[in-house]
């Protein structure tokens, strides 16, 4: 010991407080690494869970639909036994989906061959419906509207819908303005979806029970190249 640590009185020796120091130091260091990492392990959670919740409620349901060729339908959405990732689809949506006793909702993402819809390309729905006091056929695409697109007709009820002598109906989607029944592209590109609801009909306790024939079918006619 030096005779300058020996003068000092209770005082630590150099070498003794700079080893102290390091500890205090080092300790400091690890509390903040540990918290540094609780805080990443948070944001990381946070962010997954945020990044899982947006994609399973962006698009449609994703559980509890019935598959009828084209078309999948969709019994239990509005009912009180809804699961709870249709419950956050209506309210992402802010919609007020149909009860049992109400209706029914029947989506179409494809094609009756299977090929995904899209706004680049031509469409006819055409055929006839379930039994219903009244049905509407929309259709929507997916994501932000294009603002310099002006909002034509997004639908048809059952009410104005053109038929033919025999009660069917044929519905023309197309990018090109078309006579007769006609639904525009939401958008100039990506994939689209239609919706069918169906109001007050008897089907709507039994979607299993629904034949393919009985929906009305989706068909290619070209694509813009």
């Amino acid at each position: 010991m030096s005779q300058a640590d020996a003068a000092a009185p209770g005082s630590f020796p150099a070498r003794a407080r700079g080893g102290l120091l390091r500890q205090v130091v080092g300790g400091v260091v690890r509390r903040a690494s540990d918290v540094s990492l609780v805080i990443y392990a948070l944001a990381l959670g946070g962010g997954l869970g945020l990044a899982s919740a947006d994609y399973a409620t962006r698009g449609g349901y994703p559980f509890g639909g019935v598959a009828v060729g084209a078309w999948t339908a969709w019994p239990r959405t509005g009912s009180v036994g809804s699961d709870p990732y249709a419950r956050a689809v209506n309210a992402r949506r802010g919609e007020v989906p149909l009860a049992v006793g109400e209706g029914m909702l029947l989506t179409a993402a494809e094609d009756n061959t299977g090929r995904a819809l899209d706004a680049t390309c031509s469409y006819t729905v055409s055929g006839r419906t379930p039994p219903a006091r009244a049905w509407t056929l929309t259709i929507a695409g997916r994501g932000a509207r294009d603002p310099g697109r002006p909002l034509l007709r997004e639908g048809f009820t059952s009410t104005e819908v053109l038929r033919e002598a025999d009660g069917r109906f044929v519905v023309a989607i197309n990018p090109e303005v078309q006579p007769g029944n006609w639904l525009p592209m939401p958008r100039p590109t990506g994939p689209v979806r239609l919706a069918l609801r169906l109001y007050d009909t008897p089907v709507a306790a039994s979607a299993g029970s629904i034949e393919r024939a009985a929906l009305p079918a989706i068909t290619r006619l070209g694509c813009r190249t």
